[in-house]
């Protein structure tokens, strides 16, 4: 009796579909994916066992560096802008169209308004490599009372979250908390690292 011969068939697969749904899943990360702004300033946040989380949006972010300087940051590159013309109003100082888009992609700054203009101005690169010697906040120059009232003027849903060194000096800290009580915000979070309790 003659032998049966069985037809081969082709083990190559259709990777198609595969390709595209891995470029998709690319892409998506691509997209959705948040990069962290680039800071003038590193600090080191104190730790805490506290798990509530930071909101995703609408933040005001008030750093105060380990030597007591004090930096501003506000989300939203729309919200930025209206900000700036509003304090270029208040202090009687007239802003280019370019620098104004200039300020709505910075990330966060710490100058007096008086040297604002050269901060953005400097080039992006170049930006971190500035020694910006903070924010006024003390009872004589209280700036920082004039960036916190205008953004909230300009968003009134934004929420502010103080992001301190754990080194640094504490009457700079509770002026900054003043600042917030004489505005009228008495809710606000503390940025910290998230620390587990040791068993005892």
């Amino acid at each position: 009796m003659p032998k049966v011969k069985v037809p081969r068939k082709s083990t190559s697969v259709d990777m198609t579909a595969m390709t595209d749904v891995a470029f998709l899943l690319l892409t998506f990360f691509m997209l959705a994916t948040q990069f962290k702004p680039d800071e003038p300033v590193s600090v080191n946040a104190p730790s805490s066992v506290a798990e509530v989380p930071l909101p995703e949006t609408d933040i005001m972010t008030i750093t105060i560096s380990e030597d007591g300087r004090v930096y501003f940051s506000m989300e939203g590159q729309q919200y930025k802008a209206t900000l700036l013309e509003k304090m270029s109003t208040v202090k009687g100082v007239k802003f280019t169209p370019e620098e104004i888009q200039n300020f709505s992609l910075m990330s966060s700054f710490g100058v007096p308004f008086n040297e604002l203009r050269s901060v953005i101005n400097t080039k992006v690169e170049d930006r971190g490599k500035l020694n910006q010697s903070g924010i006024p906040s003390d009872s004589t120059n209280n700036e920082l009372a004039d960036w916190i009232w205008q953004a909230r003027l300009t968003n009134n849903m934004v929420r502010v979250a103080i992001k301190g060194d754990q080194n640094a000096n504490f009457p700079v800290v509770k002026q900054v908390i003043a600042t917030l009580q004489e505005k009228k915000v008495n809710r606000f979070n503390f940025i910290t690292n998230l620390t587990t309790e040791s068993a005892e």
